[in-house]
């Protein structure tokens, strides 16, 4: 079972172009190279515990962001950059308008 440090998540997120908004978790929202607001979004919750994010939660923010739970941990682990992850969002038919 993959298990990544939340610390992890949330930077490599912020660093492929998601924006955190914290109200009652931290929601992170993605914008495009182009700089427009998509419909991809995940959140994090503000708890300090569990400090890992691993299972079940690691597949559902997968989806969330239109991942596959390998693909997700490519984004994550940096195998996977911004203009990457674009082309698997548009060949899956999402705008990124």
């Amino acid at each position: 079972m993959a298990v990544r440090e939340k610390r992890q998540i949330e930077g490599a997120l912020e660093r492929k172009g998601f924006t955190c908004r914290v109200t009652d978790h931290k929601y992170y929202y993605y914008y495009s190279l182009a700089g427009k607001k998509t419909l991809v979004k995940t959140k994090v919750s503000l708890g300090g515990k569990p400090k890992t994010i691993g299972g079940d939660l690691l597949s559902f923010m997968a989806r969330q962001c239109k991942l596959t739970t390998p693909e997700f941990l490519e984004l994550v682990d940096c195998t996977m950059d911004q203009k990457i992850y674009e082309r698997v969002l548009f060949d899956r038919g999402l705008s990124l308008e």
